[in-house]
């Protein structure tokens, strides 16, 4: 595992539970990489972390992984919109601030 993984999976585990980031924020919160790169570390490396709270930036959980992810989003609060996270109540921007929902 290379260090911008190690980075992208320490995000991951500061994501509170019942909130989400997108595979976007969490490149432009690193300042590094993009979508694709988080994707790529998730689908590696991903399985040891809070997976579940990372999606894709119109709020759809995992592909192939929807039903688990939704059981997940249910027992932390997770704001769900049509099966998606509802991206205006649950997006965490990671700062120290933002760490409970409104």
């Amino acid at each position: 595992m290379d260090e911008y993984a190690e980075l992208v999976l320490e995000v991951v585990e500061r994501i509170p539970p019942g909130m989400v980031m997108a595979y976007g924020d969490i490149a432009e919160y690193l300042g590094q990489g993009g979508p694709r790169q988080v994707g790529r570390v998730m689908s590696h490396w991903g399985g040891g972390v809070p997976w579940w709270r990372v999606v894709r930036a119109d709020g759809r959980p995992v592909q192939g992984h929807e039903q688990e992810c939704l059981q997940h989003w249910r027992s932390e609060g997770t704001p769900v919109r049509h099966e998606k996270a509802d991206m205006r109540c649950a997006r965490w921007d990671g700062s120290a601030d933002s760490q409970e929902k409104s």
